[in-house]
């Protein structure tokens, strides 16, 4: 609503229903109302959140923060994930976080961000090439491909200690490596037998299974959220296209049908679409499909490439890279393709994000 139109109860505390101007806020059309007072208390902040359910003229939920001044917007995120919660049954991912690459330094490094694109944290001084992070699903943990020895490795980071340790290193590829949603395997692309394939390794780096066998490449793989089945892209008939592995039954599928170039699918928390990219002339746009392949949408339009997709950990939104406005920025939308915005500051050429559950 414009601020503009605010009458005298904007200006007041009100942290209880007998304190709020109900009547003035329903005159507005508001239909739900949060307000908030805060203290700064022997260098500590203080700060009270309250959300009202204007119509039945009721508290919905509130919230109590202390912290650094600092942390106000922390406070923040983490207020409006509960409004998102109380309004819809579902919490927002605002107190999430976004890793993703960028080579403001002069190589492409490891970068950390909260999801509105502030607090930017450099992760890795590898020098050399990083690509393709991906969160554990504690949040605590990443993982990620570099060149720095000479060859794609996989890498894996703790994010509290910093601490680094190589967890693929045969010869070839060792690329877009997906953690399992219970976090006790994960599913990359290898080349050690000449052909990119599909395999499984344990957190520690351990070879489990292959879990392709084919003369095609086999990449970018995405698991379903109950670990049973993986999304990923082949070239086996012919051009690159969205399949699907039921790991139990060992049927793969094909789901895209159309499109010369489909890459990076990423399956939605919820299970019931998958995000992916498609070449159309020469730029990329986003579409997402259900797993069985039916009701394909087209998310994205006009100039620029928009690639690498991934979801917000409740499926609202997706993240991804695009050069529509020159260099290689990160931007969110909603799931719908709405909403658009860049979320990334200028100057650097980032892409490859994944985002984090909660912390």
């Amino acid at each position: 609503m414009d601020p503009t139109a605010f009458l005298d109860d904007a200006q007041r505390l009100g942290l209880t229903s007998t304190q709020v101007d109900f009547n003035q806020w329903s005159l507005l059309g508001a239909e739900i109302l949060i307000k908030g007072g805060y203290r700064v208390q022997g260098g500590k902040l203080l700060v009270e959140f309250r959300l009202f359910d204007v119509p039945h003229r009721r508290l919905l939920t509130g919230r109590s923060y202390s912290g650094d001044p600092g942390d106000v917007r922390t406070m923040a995120h983490k207020f409006i994930d509960q409004v998102l919660k109380s309004v819809t049954g579902k919490e927002g991912p605002f107190s999430s976080r976004i890793a993703y690459i960028d080579n403001r330094s002069g190589h492409k490094e490891l970068y950390l961000m909260d999801t509105d694109g502030a607090n930017s944290l450099r992760l890795t001084d590898h020098r050399s090439i990083v690509l393709n992070p991906d969160f554990s699903p504690s949040g605590r943990e990443v993982i990620f491909t570099s060149y720095r020895p000479g060859n794609p490795d996989l890498y894996r980071k703790y994010l509290g200690t910093g601490q680094e340790a190589r967890l693929s290193f045969k010869k070839g590829l060792n690329i877009s490596a997906r953690f399992r949603p219970d976090g006790r395997e994960i599913a990359l692309t290898q080349s050690e037998s000449g052909n990119p394939e599909l395999v499984l390794l344990g957190t520690d780096g351990s070879q489990r299974r292959r879990l392709t066998n084919h003369w095609g490449i086999d990449v970018d793989p995405t698991w379903s959220p109950a670990g049973d089945k993986l999304a990923f892209v082949s070239d086996r008939q012919g051009n690159p296209h969205i399949f699907v592995l039921d790991l139990l039954s060992g049927q793969t599928k094909r789901i895209s049908g159309n499109g010369k170039y489909n890459a990076t699918p990423a399956w939605s928390p919820e299970g019931d679409r998958i995000a992916f990219t498609r070449l159309e002339g020469s730029v990329f746009d986003i579409y997402t499909i259900r797993p069985d392949g039916t009701d394909e949408r087209r998310l994205t339009f006009g100039p620029g490439n928009k690639e690498h997709p991934r979801w917000s950990p409740d499926g609202r939104f997706l993240v991804y890279s695009s050069d529509q406005e020159g260099g290689k920025g990160i931007y969110i939308m909603r799931a719908d393709g709405t909403g658009m915005q860049r979320i990334s500051a200028k100057g650097g050429q980032s892409q490859h994000p994944a985002w984090s559950r909660q912390r």
